[in-house]
């Protein structure tokens, strides 16, 4: 390991060569095969996340390879699970670099934060499967949606429109200690900002799994509004403590906030006041592409269980699959190529999947829209969609951390 830390990064000793069609190549390309990394959860904080998550991008990978692939090539998948830990991510990464193109998965802030310089050094372009817009000053990074803050702006945007909020309100923010978490709270902030809200802060850390004391805390305060940036577990603990209290605000929270299998928890009758943020509709939506995603998923894995990141990880796969196919129009699957293709895509289209991207502004969310999901425990996933793909005016004046 010394020797190869003194003879620099993978990216300073790797020259790419002419391959099949005349494509420049380099690492994790052959002229039969592209194969992209995952980097996933299957059994930590976010497993169920991660399992859809894992299923959507391998969905994405078998449609493709049946309509004969990118660039003449078959995409092939190389998984490795990192259990949410950044420790066993630093161990796992330098096992699965040299095999792979890129990221078509990277799940977790601190597994981002963590392998930040690694990506950077060896030109590993990755699709994080965290949405925290303080990642956007890495140039390897390729956001898919908006991001955390972002989501909660346009979710407070949504209850205020349905008269469940009100300017000069207080709200309650619990958010776990990190970038997931504080950049969070930074949407909450910013459209207190805007409406002259009070914001009421809580900081937990992953492993708090009793919040009722700080949901007693809150109630106190006279929020309006509940907003949490938090694990499933430690949403059903808050959502419980919002019912037994008899506080019964509304709950705002993003996509991992929510697992299904809370439905068959203790906490189940609490959790119908929780509405989900998300780039990404929900398992049940109507939504054409999201319909047709979460039927071949059924009908592949008819066992497993059922939650937005199935769609999530196909989508991950189609903005991955239009870089490729704009690298291989210019001659270079290299990691270079495919981090100058990314660049120029200013349209990037997922039939609805999220909203339309553009990646030609550095340190700019690629998008602003989302989805309002609802927990509902008769819908497939237990989210029910109540307001499809929508940018709040203000979301769309929000200046990200990076943005230019």
């Amino acid at each position: 390991m010394l020797v190869l830390a003194a003879c620099g990064s993978t990216a300073d000793q790797q020259t790419a060569e002419a391959g099949a069609g005349g494509v420049k190549t380099d690492k994790g390309v052959t002229d039969t095969t592209i194969t992209l990394g995952v980097m996933g959860d299957n059994t930590g904080v976010f497993k169920n996340l991660g399992a859809g998550l894992n299923a959507g991008n391998q969905l994405w990978a078998d449609d493709v390879n049946a309509a004969g692939g990118i660039c003449g090539r078959q995409i092939e998948l190389e998984i490795v699970d990192h259990g949410y830990k950044a420790d066993t991510a630093k161990t796992l990464y330098p096992q699965l670099e040299p095999k792979v193109l890129g990221m078509v998965q990277l799940l977790g802030s601190p597994v981002l934060a963590a392998l930040k310089q690694n990506l950077i050094d060896d030109q590993v372009l990755a699709a994080p499967a965290s949405w925290s817009s303080e990642v956007l000053n890495n140039p390897s990074i390729m956001m898919i949606g908006t991001t955390y803050d972002l989501e909660i702006v346009n979710g407070l945007a949504y209850l205020q429109q349905q008269g469940l909020l009100a300017d000069g309100d207080t709200i309650g923010h619990i958010y776990i200690d990190g970038e997931y978490g504080g950049n969070g709270l930074k949407g909450s902030q910013y459209y207190a900002e805007q409406h002259g809200l009070t914001v009421r802060e809580a900081k937990i850390t992953s492993t708090d799994n009793d919040l009722t004391g700080i949901v007693t805390g809150l109630r106190g305060e006279g929020i309006k509004v509940l907003v949490l940036t938090t694990t499933p577990g430690q949403s059903a603990s808050a959502l419980a403590a919002n019912q037994a209290l008899g506080l019964n605000v509304p709950v705002l929270g993003n996509n991992p906030t929510f697992d299904p299998a809370l439905l068959d928890s203790p906490a189940a009758g609490a959790l119908g006041n929780l509405y989900v943020a998300a780039s990404s509709p929900p398992f049940s939506s109507k939504t054409p592409k999201a319909v047709e995603v979460a039927t071949e998923y059924k009908q592949k894995y008819p066992s497993a269980p059922i939650n937005a990141g199935v769609h999530t990880g196909y989508v991950e796969g189609m903005v991955w699959q239009a870089v490729l196919e704009k690298a291989c129009e210019s001659g270079d699957l290299s990691r270079a190529g495919v981090a100058t293709a990314l660049t120029t895509l200013t349209s990037v289209k997922t039939d609805d999947l999220v909203t339309e991207l553009d990646y030609s502004s550095p340190g700019s969310p690629p998008t602003r829209g989302v989805y309002i999901a609802k927990v509902d425990p008769a819908a497939e996933g237990g989210l029910t969609e109540v307001a499809p793909l929508f940018t709040a005016p203000e979301a769309a004046g929000y200046k990200a951390p990076y943005q230019q």
